[in-house]
């Protein structure tokens, strides 16, 4: 079992209360955009899942050169766990971008520096993932993987300055149209951004904990008589 096994529960709970709480905030605080108008209230959950899915990757290099360095397998089962959730986040992310430029583009997907870079750092991920799948030795898979978490992490910072480097329609900072933020609407998606991190500490915390367990298993068979 996890060395604190309620820990990441009570944590994955923080975040879902947290979570409930925010929506009072985004639908009864925060004024609504003047030109996108009650559609625009998605930008409290998409932003949340873009920085913390980035967040995820970083977290998977960091692992992945730690592992290079020590070969444990500990920052190697870190790196999974955060790459499975990075790639949640950021599919999510996707959709609720997807959602929110229909009605402000009027198309459902553009070829966007961000949007695309978006996309090719998601199918990087996702490929990442295949990866860990395949049948090779811990050692060579946590190897190859460690490798491949520090070459794929040259989109990350991509992505983060894609809209502000190049011709881009996509917001470059919070508030769209220029105008910044309201004092309200700073507040609330600075709240939804706390409320997803303890979800997203909760939801790595939990499946690292699962790879552990896994692991823990699987040595005591190859032990056992």
């Amino acid at each position: 079992m996890p060395k604190y096994p309620l820990l990441p529960l009570l944590l994955l709970l923080s975040g879902c209360l947290s979570l409930a709480c925010c929506q009072y905030l985004i639908y009864f605080y925060a004024p609504a955009e003047e030109t996108m108008g009650l559609v625009q209230k998605i930008f409290y959950i998409h932003l949340p899942l873009a920085w913390w899915a980035l967040f995820s990757f970083f977290l998977v290099f960091l692992g992945s050169v730690a592992y290079l360095l020590k070969r444990a397998p500990v920052a190697d089962r870190l790196c999974a766990a955060a790459a499975e959730t990075g790639v949640l986040l950021s599919g999510l992310a996707l959709l609720t971008g997807m959602l929110w430029a229909r009605k402000s583009w009027g198309v459902w997907w553009t070829w966007d520096p961000r949007l695309t870079t978006t996309l090719v750092m998601w199918f990087v991920y996702a490929g990442y993932l295949v990866l860990r799948g395949l049948n090779l030795s811990a050692q060579r898979k946590g190897l190859v993987c460690a490798v491949l978490g520090v070459v794929a992490f040259l989109d990350v910072p991509l992505v983060f300055v894609s809209a502000r480097i190049w011709r881009s329609i996509h917001p470059a900072v919070l508030g769209a149209q220029g105008g910044g933020l309201e004092p309200e609407m700073k507040l609330t998606v600075a709240a939804c951004v706390v409320a997803f991190g303890f979800f997203w500490a909760g939801l790595v915390w939990l499946r690292k904990g699962q790879l552990d367990l896994r692991a823990r298993m699987h040595a005591n068979a190859e032990t056992s008589p």
